[in-house]
C-alpha cells in the first residue's frame, strides 16, 4: 500500500499500523511472548547496541504493540506513539520523561480525577508542582506562568465539565514562553480533534475510551509529534514499566478499525439527547459543544470537527437529585469510563471526583448536581425514553 498518511481517516482507521507476517495475515497477529530469541551471540549484541532493528523483550518492543502504536501515530498525525498499560501510566510517563525537580506545571483545573490526584499528591514528592487554572481563560494562563514553568497540560473538552480551551491560542502562549504543550485528547479522539494542528508537542489518550471503544481494555498512549521526542520517552516508559501487553494492543488495534463509525454514530445520538435535556424542566443547564449556549461554542467550531458524544448537565435538585437519577436509570449503565459502544452515566460528586475536596470540586465547577453522560450507539429514542422515565422520579 502507498503511504497510509495520504489516505482519508476512514481508510486510516482500517489499514494503519498493519504489519505483514510470514503467513500473510490480514491483521497483525498477537505475538504473545515475553522474550525473543537471537540467531547468535553477534545478533543479540547488535540488537542491544541498537545497531540492528529487532526485538529483544516485550517490555521494550513487540510487533503487536508496535502495530497498534503506529496506527494511532498515523491517526493523530504524529511521528511515533507509545502504548501504555493505562491512561494514568501515559500521564505519569509523560511527566517523568519531560520534567525535573523544581519544574512547574500549569494544568486545566477540570481534569480527570486521577490526573488531578497525581499532580496534587504524588508529583510534589518529586519537586514538581502544579497550578490548576481555568484554561479557557487565556489571561489566567499567562498570569500563572512562572520562571520555573515548564509545561502546559490541557484537557479539552475538560472532564467532566466539558469546558473547552482554545488550543490554537494556548499553542501560541506555549511557543512564546518555550513551554512544553501537552494535550489529553481522550474526549474527542483523533476523529474529531487534532491537537498537533494547533501547536501541541505531545498528545495522550486513555485508550480505554474511544480508541478501543468496547469497555474491555485498560490502556493509554502517548503520541510524539516528532521523531526526536521518542527515544527519551521510550526509555522512560521501559524503565517505569507501565507498558501495554500484546493482547490488549491487539484489542485496541481491532477497535480502531471501527473508530470513526462509532464516534460519528455516538455523536449523532448525543446531539439529539442534548437538545432533549436542554428543554427539560428538571435540568438547569446542559454543557455540550453542539449547543449554541455553550460558553465556548465558537472555539469548538474552530478546533473540533464535531461536538462529540460527552454531555454534562446540571440537575436542579443538586446532590440528592444526582443520586436519585443514578438509582433509577435503566438501559444507560451506571458506570465510570466513557467512549464505548454502550451509554454510561455517572455522578462525579459522589463517584469519580469524590476524592477531591468540595472546595476543589467547586473551583473546578464540578457541582453537586452535575451528571456526566457518555452517549453510545444504541437507538436514540430508547436512550431518551430511559432518561425521561428516570427524570420523572427526580
Amino acid at each position: 500500500m502507498h503511504n497510509i498518511r495520504n489516505y482519508a481517516v476512514d481508510t486510516q482507521c482500517v489499514h494503519s499500523g498493519i504489519k505483514e507476517d510470514l503467513n500473510g495475515s490480514v491483521t497483525t497477529p498477537i505475538y504473545q511472548t515475553s522474550t525473543f530469541k537471537f540467531r547468535n551471540a553477534q545478533h543479540g549484541a547488535r540488537l542491544f547496541k541498537g545497531e540492528e532493528e529487532g526485538y529483544i523483550y516485550t517490555r521494550m518492543r513487540n510487533p503487536t504493540v508496535e502495530a497498534m502504536e503506529d496506527a494511532i501515530a498515523v491517526l493523530e498525525g504524529g511521528a511515533k506513539a507509545l502504548g501504555c498499560a493505562s491512561g494514568m501510566a501515559s500521564v505519569h510517563t509523560l511527566l517523568g520523561a519531560l520534567l525535573s525537580a523544581g519544574d512547574h506545571i500549569i494544568s486545566s483545573e477540570s481534569v480527570y480525577g486521577a490526573t488531578q490526584t497525581l499532580l496534587t499528591n504524588i508529583m510534589p514528592k518529586f519537586g514538581i508542582n502544579t497550578s490548576f487554572i481555568d484554561t479557557s481563560n487565556l489571561d489566567a494562563i499567562k498570569n500563572a506562568i512562572k520562571p520555573e514553568t515548564k509545561m502546559l497540560y490541557i484537557e479539552t473538552p475538560a472532564n467532566p465539565t466539558i469546558v473547552i480551551s482554545d488550543l490554537e491560542e494556548i499553542g501560541k502562549i506555549a511557543k512564546e514562553h518555550n513551554l512544553i504543550f501537552a494535550v489529553d485528547n481522550t474526549f474527542m479522539s483523533p476523529i474529531l480533534q487534532k491537537p498537533f494542528d494547533f501547536g501541541a508537542d505531545y498528545i495522550i489518550h486513555s485508550m480505554t475510551k474511544y480508541l478501543n471503544g468496547h469497555a474491555d481494555v485498560v490502556a493509554g498512549v502517548i503520541v510524539c509529534k516528532t521523531e526526536d521526542q521518542y527515544p527519551s520517552m521510550r526509555k522512560m516508559l521501559n524503565h517505569f514499566g507501565g507498558t501495554i501487553d500484546p493482547f490488549n494492543s491487539f484489542l485496541v488495534h481491532r477497535g480502531i478499525k471501527t473508530l470513526k463509525l462509532r464516534v460519528m454514530q455516538s455523536q449523532e445520538n448525543a446531539k439529539k439527547i442534548a437538545d432533549y435535556l436542554n428543554n427539560h424542566p428538571k435540568v438547569q443547564s446542559v454543557m455540550y459543544p453542539g449547543l449554541q449556549n455553550h460558553p465556548q461554542y465558537e472555539i469548538a467550531q474552530k478546533q473540533q470537527k464535531g461536538p462529540g458524544s460527552m454531555i454534562s448537565f446540571e440537575l436542579r435538585g443538586g446532590y440528592d437529585a444526582g443520586e436519585k437519577l443514578m438509582n433509577n436509570i435503566e438501559l444507560i449503565q451506571l458506570a465510570v469510563s466513557l467512549g464505548g459502544v454502550e451509554s454510561l452515566i455517572q455522578h462525579p460528586a459522589s463517584m469519580t471526583h469524590a476524592g477531591m475536596t468540595k472546595e476543589a470540586r467547586q473551583k473546578a465547577k464540578i457541582t453537586d448536581g452535575l451528571v456526566r453522560l457518555s452517549v453510545g450507539i444504541e437507538d436514540v429514542e430508547d436512550l431518551i425514553n430511559a432518561l425521561e422515565s428516570a427524570l420523572k422520579l427526580v
